[in-house]
This record gives C-alpha cells, structure tokens and sequence, in this order.
C-alpha cells in the first residue's frame, strides 16, 4: 500500500484569507495532477500565521467560514489538510481540518498553546484537550498542530489511539540552528512514540519573524527521511509505504544543508524583500557612510530586490573621512545601484545658526553629533517621500543594545535587517557575502568602524571590543544572565554594570526603532517587553 502526500511549503500572507484559499485550491489541483492523495498546508493556512489582532476582528469568523466554504464546494478529489480558527461556543481555537471530497473526515483543536518568546497564543485561543485520528487509504493518521510536537502528550495519545502516522503542521519562525532543533525535537519524540511524522511549515517573512520553511518526515525508526530546502518555496511529494505494519519513507531525499551564515543571510533577504513589497513600497533608500553596517545592509537589498530598487546616499561632513567616500562609492559601482552625494554641512550650519540663540554659550557635546545623524534623516526621509521608497535603517543588535543610535537619526526608517544581528555576525556575513562575489570593499571589513561624527572618533573609544560586548548582550538579553553571572563567567564587574545598565536605560530607544528581522532566541521587540520607566537596578 502507499500514499502519497504533498508538502505544500509556501507563503500564505497574513489576513489575506481569500487568497490563501485561493493558493490553497491551485495547490491541491497541482497535487491532484502529480497523483498525490493528500496536501498538507502550514498552520492557520487560511489566516496565515501570526494574525495577531485581526483574531478579535467581528468579521473574522464570518470570512473563514465563506474560505472554507470555498474548499468544501471545490469537492477536489484530493485529502486537503488546512489549518484555521474557529470560534465555537464562544471560544476560539487553533486547528486543523481534513477535507476529502468536499468532506471534513477530520478536525482538530491544538492542544499546546506556546506563550513565550514572539508567541502569544493565550492571547486569543482555548486549548483543545481532544485526540484526533482518521483513517484514510488503510493508515490511521492524527492530527497535531506546532507546540504539540514539543509535548510528550499528544504524540503519545495519538499513539496509543492507534495512529501509524503524525501530521504535525507549523508556524515555526527562522532563528540560528532551528533546524537542527526541530530535527532533535521531532526525532526524540518520533524514538518514543514510532510514527511517521510529516513537519510542514510556513515559509516568507511577516514583520519581524522570517518563516524558513525545512519541512521534513521522521520514519518511524527516527531517521530523518526527506527534507526540503530551507526559504524556498516547495510543493513537495512524499510516498509513504507500509512495511511491517509501518508506514514510512522508503527512498529517502535530503535537501542540502546551508551553513550558519548562508541560512541567516537568506532571512534577512527573505524578511526585507516580503517586507518592502507585500507594504507596497517601490524600492528602498539607505545612507552609505562607508562602514561595514551600511555596507552589508545595502548588499542585501540588492540580493534580495535587485539593484534597481535600491538607492544609496553618501551625506558627508567635515569628519567624514576620505576613504569612507570612496568606499561607499566603490560598492555603490560593485553593486550597480544609483548612488547620490549630498553632502549635509550648510545645512547643518544653518541649523547651528537658529540654534545659536537657545544653545546661549553651553560648550560643543554629542549635542552636534546628533544633529550631523538627525540632518541625514532629514535628507532620507525626504527622498523617501519624494520618491516612494522606504528608508532602511542599518544599526545592528550591539548598538540598538546600548543605545550607540541617535534618534530621528540613524535609526529613522521603515525597516532594518541587522536589527537582531550583533555587530560580530556583521563581519562574518560581510566576509560570506564577499565569498560568494565581492561587492563590499576589503578595507569597510578590516578598519576600525567609526560613527565619525566627532574628531578621530571609534567605536571602542565608546564601547568595548564587540566581542565581549556581544557575549555580554547575548548572555543579558538572550539568555536572561545576572549581572553577577556574567561576571562569574570571567568579565570584568565595571564593564559588565555598565554594558547592562545601558541596556536597560535605552529601552526608550528601541520602542521608537524600525521593526526589523529576528534572527536570534530573543530579539529586541515582541521577544523582550522590558518597562521604560522602572527603579529595577543592575544585580543577581
């Protein structure tokens, strides 16, 4: 006996339920031509994943309804698993729905509803408590929905209810080494209760969270079966035979493993290019000051909208040093986008003029250097207006951290895909990027990076190395370390109470920041809700 299955991988925008419905009914008619008997979609295929607010919107139920009603009168002759919400006496659920025929055969309400990190599902739904097993085509197959596979339970009453397979459909978000985790995760639970589990997720950037697809089929056995690429949209078949009383993938087919920096440059494509075009900007407008941030941040827009999409700014002043201009230049030719100099020093003279008065005689301090970052935004801004391009911002995670970012300066714009990189991935990437086709100018990569707002001005006059610092933030924020267990871990104490302390401070900032991609456990954002106004100090 076999079955075979279609993974469908692809992007369902959130809130655009019609045309996921209508995505839905190519795609199983795509399926239906490559003989396959049953199409498996992500989770809330109909709302896409996360809707968020729109959850509590009146006219929800009511348009989910007239989707599924879609899918029903199709009558397609094909198993269609879907994933939607719906409210059933007073209550709303996350679930799952088999469609065979126009029929449902099976319905499922997600039992595990995550509540950490970006996820918020208490928020809006109820818990299922049920099991759900069908048969079809002589298997017993369950239905399980994302955070289930993370649990012991619903593996294990699917299992003891007869089920040989495990469909579990997903709305898991990209961060560092996710795949090899949900590989553990599906595996372990796979070694305990022996079925068949098919992971199907999302794919496409929505906000901040990148979906990376890797959907996959454990075997019974725990081996991991068939995979599909990561960031790539795939309808994907699967045949499942039954061997032994078993049903599982007898010719296996692994997609090729990309490297760290390959799967995380890809999301930060991914995330910019669904961000500017599903908001309806025509392109995409950056400041190139000649720095490695700027540098990489225009390289990805390139990769991910095409160089006619993008164009780069050079807004010099006094300390803007001769080799920032001719890098900026130089990538600005490798990467064939237009490219404008508008120096910004009259009209930066002309603010201290009108100032003068109100300043009275308080000596020059970063007062001025904020003004040089604010005059740029200015001219970004108003580029973005004239033109119908979205600004993007290029501060990384390491200085969003500790408020090395001027407000209505360098941090204004629409979106920012080094939001969650720390500055130690920004060489790497650079150095990756370059690999592949230098674009980025030795020299952005190995001098010292500088704001040059201020006289021989570096970085590590303000901050320390970026490597410590980067441990630092990554082991505060990401990993929710005291002060004093930093310090235990060999750093120095003053270093360390400083470093936290204006992590803490410039939370202000980062609410005022552009939304930006997350690539990390925990990003600033959705991820990390700190007060802005707390007596909280520094400790264990």
């Amino acid at each position: 006996m076999n079955i075979r299955v279609a993974l469908a991988q692809h992007r369902f925008p959130v809130g655009d339920i019609d045309g996921n419905v209508s995505k839905i009914l190519l795609l199983a008619q795509q399926a239906i031509d490559q003989q396959a008997d049953m199409v498996v979609f992500p989770e809330l295929t109909l709302t896409g994943y996360p809707p968020e607010d729109l959850l509590l919107r009146p006219s929800l139920g009511k348009r989910v309804s007239d989707g599924l009603h879609r899918l029903f009168d199709a009558k397609l002759p094909i198993a269609i698993v879907v994933g939607y919400p719906q409210r059933e006496d007073g209550k709303l659920f996350n679930k799952a729905m088999v469609i065979d025929h126009g029929q449902v055969i099976a319905d499922y309400r997600k039992q595990h509803l995550p509540n950490y990190q970006v996820f918020d599902e208490k928020r809006y739904f109820q818990k299922g408590t049920q099991t759900c097993v069908f048969s079809f085509k002589g298997a017993q197959i369950a239905l399980s929905i994302c955070e289930d596979i993370w649990y012991d339970g619903p593996a294990r009453r699917a299992f003891e209810a007869g089920a040989m397979i495990n469909i579990n459909i997903n709305g898991s978000p990209y961060s560092i080494n996710r795949t090899a985790e949900r590989h553990e995760q599906v595996t372990k639970v796979v070694k305990q209760w022996p079925m068949t589990t098919l992971y199907v997720n999302h794919i496409g950037g929505q906000d901040e969270l990148v979906f990376d697809g890797g959907s996959f089929v454990v075997n019974p056995n725990g081996d991991v079966a068939h995979t599909l690429a990561l960031f790539k949209e795939s309808l994907a078949l699967v045949d499942l035979t039954s061997v032994a009383g078993q049903w599982c993938v007898v010719a296996p087919s692994i997609a090729p493993e990309p490297s760290n920096s390959a799967a995380l440059y890809e999301a930060l494509k991914v995330g910019l290019a669904d961000y500017v075009n599903r908001n309806g900007f025509s392109g995409i407008v950056l400041g190139m000051s000649g720095g490695i941030d700027s540098a990489l941040s225009a390289a990805i827009a390139v990769d991910a909208l095409g160089a006619d999409r993008v164009m780069g700014v050079m807004m010099p002043y006094h300390y803007t040093a001769k080799i920032s201009l001719e890098d900026a230049e130089a990538e600005a030719k490798n990467l064939g986008i237009r490219y404008e100099v508008l120096p910004i020093g009259d009209a930066f003279e002309t603010a201290l003029s009108t100032l003068k008065p109100a300043f009275g005689d308080k000596p020059v301090d970063v007062t001025e250097q904020n003004m040089q970052s604010r005059m740029r935004g200015v001219f970004l801004m108003a580029l973005s207006n004239k033109l119908g391009f979205m600004v993007l911002t290029t501060g990384n995670k390491s200085e969003l951290a500790v408020g090395y970012a001027t407000l209505y300066g360098d941090m204004c714009g629409g979106y920012n895909c080094l939001k969650d990189v720390p500055k130690t991935w920004v060489y790497t990437l650079s150095n990756w990027r370059n690999e592949q086709s230098p674009v980025i100018p030795e020299r952005v990569i190995t001098r010292p990076p500088s704001a040059e707002l201020a006289p021989d001005q570096l970085d590590e006059d303000s901050l320390p190395p970026y490597p410590i610092l980067d441990e630092i933030i990554e082991r505060y924020v990401e990993r929710d370390e005291s002060l004093d267990a930093i310090v235990a871990a060999g750093f120095d104490y003053d270093t360390v109470y400083r470093i936290v302390r204006l992590i803490d401070l410039n939370e202000y900032k980062r609410r005022q920041a552009p939304e930006g991609v997350r690539v990390s456990k925990r990003g600033f954002g959705r991820d990390r809700r700190y007060p802005i106004t707390h007596g909280w100090k520094p400790g264990n």
